[in-house]
């Protein structure tokens, strides 16, 4: 078992630490001829300690067999090969009043950043894009330009991870391509534009709606008191 960490279930969002009571890891090898020789399979089984969900992750992974010099075997240390199969994607649940076509695009990028990383960067352009125009009503000729109107806008913890993504790798270099255009990024470069998409989302919609629901409340409950006065 390794050391308990911190984890939050796909299904439910809850927020967790995982020790040997709710994750579990198989390994099985396998060597039939294949030109990649030795194999190590392993699985990686995670059951969400929250009572009101108990749904299980699964997590599949293939390393080469490297041979240590008195002749036994050991697994090299980085996969050459990893997907998550249950769930489908790593995409978070989120609301119904966040705006379907963001949803649509989010969850289908989540669902393909493993295999194919540059399809998903397009879908988290688009993304972002559709919130950039929903949320703060601004249109430009393209994605960079509409980061950049709404600079006075947004915080500036915000502003500096917005503006991170957009000038890392191939990312950055075609930020004023069509968000359309399919770019050839990393694995890497299409993660950390999904969780800008999942921050944003919870910033921008999510925190704004219950602090709508907050305030609502307090007006319904100063007419209540006004009322009953009356």
């Amino acid at each position: 078992m390794k050391t308990p960490f911190g984890w939050t279930c796909p299904f439910c969002n809850h927020a967790t630490t995982i020790n040997e009571d709710n994750y579990f890891l198989t390994e099985n090898t396998v060597n039939h001829g294949s030109k990649y020789g030795f194999i190590y399979i392993v699985n990686e089984y995670i059951v969400c300690p929250n009572p009101d969900c108990g749904e299980f992750t699964l997590r599949t992974f293939l390393h080469r067999g490297l041979i240590n010099p008195n002749g036994t075997h050991k697994k090299e240390c980085d996969p050459m090969y990893s997907r998550t199969l249950i769930p489908k994607s790593n995409a978070k649940c989120f609301p119904e009043f966040i705006p379907k076509p963001i949803l649509d695009d989010y969850n289908e990028a989540c669902l393909i950043q493993e295999l194919s990383p540059k399809a998903s960067a397009t879908l988290s352009r688009r993304c972002l894009q559709g919130m950039i125009r929903d949320f703060w009503k601004v249109s430009g000729n393209n994605l960079f330009d509409e980061i950049n109107r709404i600079r006075d806008k947004v915080d500036p913890t915000t502003w500096d991870a917005i503006d991170s993504v957009r000038t890392i790798g191939n990312i950055g270099a075609h930020m004023e391509k069509d968000i359309n255009t399919i770019i050839d990024v990393d694995l890497e470069e299409a993660r950390l534009l999904i969780t800008l998409i999942e921050d944003l989302i919870t910033d921008w919609y999510i925190v704004s709606h219950e602090r709508a629901l907050r305030y609502q409340k307090i007006i319904e409950t100063k007419e209540k008191i006004k009322s009953e006065k009356k």
